[in-house]
């Protein structure tokens, strides 16, 4: 007999808190909840994916983030990235855009265009989107505070070019409380920001029905310091605040449900991502069936895109990224997404380059053509660790949830800055652990290359002719548009508003008389207000 002592095997816990365990068995998945939850994809509840035949019978969309400078520059990188295989377009807007004001305004001053779009007047949309069918090209729309706008944009450009709206498809990101938790680009105070999401909600149930107005953003409460189940868990909690939104409105849960729409995050531990997404898949489909009583099996679809997160690249090593990037776009095909959206090598520093956009492409289609991620369905399926940690995922995202209802609801929370300070909280913690180096980051902390040039990125510049070419063009249409008009459907935004009403409809009447973002946010401010930040310590 030996009695050399053995050696004791060190403890893992992955970032959501769950233990994992050197070697897992059946027991292991009976222990966790046993295979009730499994099912068969495109059968409730849909652990396995949202259909039967997934990537066998159509591959993901492959949907590029993108958008800078005005939006001729940014039409250019579209048809660049059509031609180079994309099969749907990702807006990226500039911070003014975003926050509602107009390119002339002093505060948008050295930020026009800069990291994104921008865009003042529907002139812009007719612009971006001159010469794409958008029949065969969706377009998603990454805007929040100002998202009411752009979809009034959207919908009154297509209209403009002979689309049918009723069969437009597209979507908007439209999340305002993951704004308040991560991000920032607010407009307006909570309450009214949630009305002008469920405004948009319910005039595209009506007027646009195959529109998607709201993609719920995990993604960016991960990056701000979010554990993948509490990603998943919060985003949960937001959706449900707008479904009680509209539903308050008498909207019953299969008029709307089908549109909703996600978008998640994926760097970290490949298996507690995969697992991530197979147990939220099943515990939207719980909810939205328990709980909401929906009746048809679209209304329970975790419908999403699960894009490479830019917080898991670093500044460091940056050719290590596109490793990174080929293992997030693995994940997300094992996970089972609808869309993806692939980060750059390159994005820890400046907007991606056409090459280092084209790598990104170019490593989701080598997934589809030549690793064979389409040939079958949820092929980690039946793996005894997965299925005991998709189960326990689950539990712990069902734990988060009943926390936050405990508490007063996402709401609540969102509102004094509670959710916020702990994601904060975490984020400092663990940027802590990766300088101490307890927490691995290879090229940062461990395999260093101290020697190395830092300087292999091409930078993206920041063109002032950019926002010159663009103020000018704003002045070009207030000179040109009918400012009796734009006065008059101004006017009717602001009543709207203050009645309390749907001010959907007074927006797309603003829009199509070439009324600007400001000015319409304007017109909003001036009933709903401005959001002030809490502070907690």
């Amino acid at each position: 007999m030996n009695d050399r002592a053995q050696p004791t095997l060190k403890r893992v816990t992955n970032e959501s808190g769950l233990e994992v365990q050197p070697l897992y068995t059946a027991a292991d998945v009976a222990a966790s909840g046993g295979d009730a939850m499994i099912g068969l994809p495109g059968e409730y509840p849909f652990t396995r994916g949202i259909h039967r035949e997934m990537y066998r019978k159509q591959p993901w969309t492959m949907r590029q983030y993108a958008g800078f400078g005005n939006p001729a520059d940014t039409n250019q990188r579209f048809k660049y990235l059509i031609a180079n295989g994309q099969t749907g377009l990702n807006v990226a807007f500039d911070l003014p855009t975003q926050i509602g004001l107009d390119s002339d305004d002093p505060l948008a001053q050295g930020e026009i265009g800069r990291v994104g779009m921008s865009v003042d007047t529907l002139r812009d949309f007719e612009i971006a989107f001159d010469g794409i069918d958008l029949d065969k090209i969706t377009v998603s729309m990454t805007i929040n505070g100002a998202a009411a706008i752009a979809i009034a944009m959207y919908l009154a450009m297509a209209e403009k070019r002979g689309y049918d709206v009723k069969q437009l498809r597209g979507t908007a990101q439209n999340d305002i409380l993951k704004e308040f938790i991560g991000r920032g680009t607010w407009i307006f105070p909570v309450e009214p920001s949630i009305k002008l999401v469920g405004d948009t909600i319910e005039y595209c149930a009506e007027h646009a029905p195959k529109y998607s107005p709201v993609s719920v953003c995990g993604y960016h409460i991960r990056e701000s310091g979010a554990t993948p189940a509490e990603e998943m868990a919060y985003a949960f909690c937001i959706a449900r605040a707008y479904a009680d939104e509209v539903i308050a409105r008498g909207l019953h849960v299969d008029e709307f449900a089908g549109r909703l729409s996600y978008n998640f995050n994926i760097f970290g531990n490949l298996f507690e991502q995969v697992c991530k997404f197979r147990a939220g898949r099943s515990l939207w489909a719980k909810i939205m069936k328990e709980e909401y009583k929906a009746e048809k099996p679209g209304s329970m679809w975790l419908r999403m895109i699960a894009a490479g997160g830019g917080g898991g690249l670093t500044f460091e090593q940056p050719e290590l990224n596109i490793v990174r990037g080929a293992y997030y776009a693995l994940i997300s095909a094992l996970s089972g997404t609808q869309t993806m959206a692939l980060c750059s090598y390159d994005e820890a520093y400046t907007i991606p380059t056409e090459y280092s956009a084209r790598i990104s492409l170019r490593t989701m289609q080598i997934l589809i053509a030549e690793m064979g991620l389409t040939e079958t369905v949820d092929p980690l399926g039946g793996s005894y660790y997965v299925e005991t940690m998709t189960n326990q995922m689950r539990d712990k995202m069902e734990e988060i949830i009943a926390e936050t209802d405990a508490q007063g609801g996402i709401v609540k929370l969102v509102s004094e800055g509670a959710i916020q300070a702990k994601v904060s909280a975490q984020a400092y913690k663990m940027q802590r652990d990766i300088e101490s180096g307890a927490f691995p980051k290879v090229g940062v902390n461990c395999y260093r290359n101290d020697q190395e040039d830092e300087h292999k990125v091409e930078f993206h510049p920041y063109d002032e002719d950019d926002a010159r070419v663009q103020i000018d063009s704003l002045n070009r249409v207030r000179a040109e548009r009918d400012a009796d008009r734009v006065a008059r459907t101004l006017a009717g935004v602001g009543e709207a508003a203050r009645a309390g009403a749907n001010v959907m409809p007074a927006i797309v009447e603003a829009v199509k008389a070439y009324a600007s973002v400001g000015e319409i946010t304007q017109e909003l401010v001036k009933v709903y207000g401005r959001y002030q930040e809490p502070i907690r310590f």
